[in-house]
């Protein structure tokens, strides 16, 4: 396997003896990524995580990658700055990858800001695998829940490079679902997630 960004020079590609349709085959259903896009506030992480729990009661092996509990781990070593932020994404979009391999269902929930990150994070992925979700809320009603305050300290100046006040947010163009979140409740929005899987013929 060749990789013009591997700085690293005698890597050999190793093939598993078990490969992703062999998983698939063992879980009952076809691996796929549902990548959560959106504002902060704007529900991702809480939508994930009921989807997470529904398809988990329907015996379907999932996932649910949020943004902050990375942010504690495999990315505690970057801030928010522009370069951070598209190193955050290209990391969890091959954490993804390679739960994909496994034909796990994995949900994200990053607000991922650019395009062109969440496009290499979906280049990654045989195509038909990768489903691009917004999650659209309005700044003004992120501000008026802000759940964790963090869109009154960076109104007060105190968190520079905030999504949304003082970095730019650049929306889908064309989303696999959008989720209307200050329209539909919670119930509506994971519903509409999991038809989506059902109509993609993912489960």
């Amino acid at each position: 396997m060749q990789d013009s960004g591997v700085k690293a020079s005698n890597l050999v590609w190793h093939e598993g003896y078990v490969q992703g349709e062999d998983f698939e085959a063992r879980n009952g259903h076809r691996g796929a990524v549902v990548w959560f896009t959106g504002l902060s506030g704007s529900g991702k992480s809480t939508i994930a995580r009921e989807v997470e729990w529904k398809l988990h009661e329907a015996g379907k092996r999932c996932y649910a990658l949020d943004g902050d509990n990375i942010r504690h781990g495999l990315n505690k070593d970057l801030g928010f700055s522009p370069e951070d932020r598209v190193e955050n994404i290209r990391r969890i979009g091959e954490v993804a990858k390679l739960f994909h391999e496994t034909g796990t269902i994995v949900l994200t929930a990053f607000i991922s800001p650019y395009r062109a990150d969440r496009d290499i994070a979906r280049n990654l992925l045989p195509a038909g695998s990768f489903f691009e979700v917004f999650v659209d809320c309005p700044v003004d009603e992120c501000i008026s829940r802000d759940p964790k305050g963090l869109y009154k300290k960076a109104l007060d100046g105190v968190i520079p490079n905030f999504t949304g006040v003082s970095a730019p947010y650049e929306a889908p163009e064309a989303p696999t679902l959008t989720l209307p979140t200050a329209e539909l409740d919670l119930g509506q929005c994971v519903d509409n997630v999991v038809a989506m899987l059902r109509n993609q013929n993912i489960i």
